[in-house]
């Protein structure tokens, strides 16, 4: 794979280059709640510009239906990477029309510009080789050379991810670079004890990481709506908690591997529950009730992990040499439930392991509930894209930037 190192020192003066990255950040209307993979494509982009070329960032936002709609518009995204780049950033309104065309035109060495969001285009996602061939093509014509930086849509075999490199002299982008480097150490340089925490809210999304993972962690760690599905699986009752039935005959033979392998599952001994869902919007107090895992009420829905569960997982994090943490423990957008997430982030803190934050929501809860980002290993930006690489799978645009 060749990185951008290697480009620029081919030289980039003049050349229009595009830069795949991933700038699907939350909004509240126009305005950015988490600008973390905003800030992870700025070191690619500087050294490009700061070597003089004529940079043409794109990505995409949210999942619009292959056709304009302002409520995905990248525009808040650009504006906010001018901020920080400390430069203007043109911003094409389309993606390959008139404006994208005359926006790069209109470019001098060392400026950048966004074009509008890829997915307004259908060719972007189409599951029709020709039809997104097509639009690759149209994309490969306002560039001279490529760089994928978009670690959060490697796993997507998408137009601007998996095509347009193969129509284009291509490079893996610092971002990229360092994404595989911290996964190779998850998969081919393991410091042991291996501690993997999972969480979030199906079961059905970690399956694949769960089976690929019995072969190589120590410890694994459940929390999150996920966890009520496994305590099903052991028989106990859930109450109203989020559960996949369908899964529970996985979540048994997973169980018994583990056992067979000497892979140590660990599980909530407490919870906390509430007959209510939170409100996420007023935060109002939802007072839960703390219980045993194995005592949840009937008309009760398990939201968080309870205290003595938090000291237990610290516990089994505190003497690991890797860990990686995907998914939170519990709704850590409500304040009465973010204790279980905020004790996995010090536990994490506190061991003296290499970290990892597998993306997604576990990266969001770490800077909205104030951690200080750089005392982790890594924070990835790519939630799925990680997790499939962990499951073993070949991700199409980190195969299509292969030489």
């Amino acid at each position: 794979m060749k990185t951008i190192d290697e480009l620029l020192h081919e030289g980039v003066e003049g050349k229009r280059v595009f830069v795949r990255a991933d700038l699907n950040v939350p909004l509240d209307g126009t305005t950015i709640t988490d600008d973390g993979r905003i800030r992870a494509v700025v070191p690619t982009v500087k050294a490009l510009a700061g070597a003089g070329a004529r940079v043409v960032v794109a990505s995409h936002l949210g999942r619009p239906k292959g056709a304009p709609d302002p409520a995905f518009s990248l525009a808040p995204a650009a504006a906010r990477l001018g901020e920080l780049l400390g430069a203007e950033v043109a911003f094409a309104t389309d993606t390959v029309g008139d404006s994208a065309r005359e926006t790069v035109a209109g470019l001098a060495d060392g400026q950048v510009a966004v074009i509008e969001n890829l997915r307004f285009n259908a060719g972007e996602t189409s599951k029709d080789d020709a039809e997104r061939g097509a639009f690759a093509d149209q994309l490969a014509a306002l560039a001279d050379l490529y760089v994928g930086d978009g670690f959060g849509a490697v796993h997507r075999k998408h137009a601007s991810v998996f095509d347009l490199p193969a129509r284009l002299p291509h490079a893996a982008g610092y971002l990229i670079a360092t994404e595989v480097g911290v996964l190779k150490k998850l998969t081919e340089d393991v410091q042991r004890p291996y501690a993997v925490v999972l969480g979030g809210a199906k079961v059905s999304d970690k399956l694949g990481v769960i089976e690929h993972l019995l072969e190589k962690a120590d410890r694994i760690l459940i929390g999150g709506g996920m966890a009520y599905t496994f305590l099903k699986a052991q028989g106990h009752e859930v109450g109203i908690s989020l559960l996949q039935e369908d899964q529970i005959p996985a979540v048994r033979a997973y169980l018994q591997r583990a056992e067979e392998r000497g892979v140590e599952f660990v599980l909530p001994v407490d919870v906390l529950v509430s007959p209510d869902f939170p409100d996420l919007k007023t935060k109002a107090p939802a007072n839960p009730t703390t219980v045993a895992s194995d005592a949840i009420p009937a008309d009760q829905e398990g939201l968080d992990i309870g205290p003595e569960t938090r000291k237990l997982y610290a516990s089994k994090l505190a003497d690991a040499g890797t860990v990686f943490w995907n998914g939170p423990m519990g709704v850590f957008e409500h304040p009465d439930y973010a204790e279980g997430t905020k004790a996995v982030a010090q536990a994490l803190l506190d061991s003296p392991a290499f970290t990892v934050v597998g993306g997604g929501d576990s990266a969001a809860a770490v800077r909205i509930l104030g951690f200080d980002e750089n005392a982790f290993g890594h924070i990835s930006t790519g939630g799925g894209a990680s997790l499939e690489y962990l499951e073993g799978k070949t991700l199409p645009g980190l195969a299509a930037l292969e030489d």
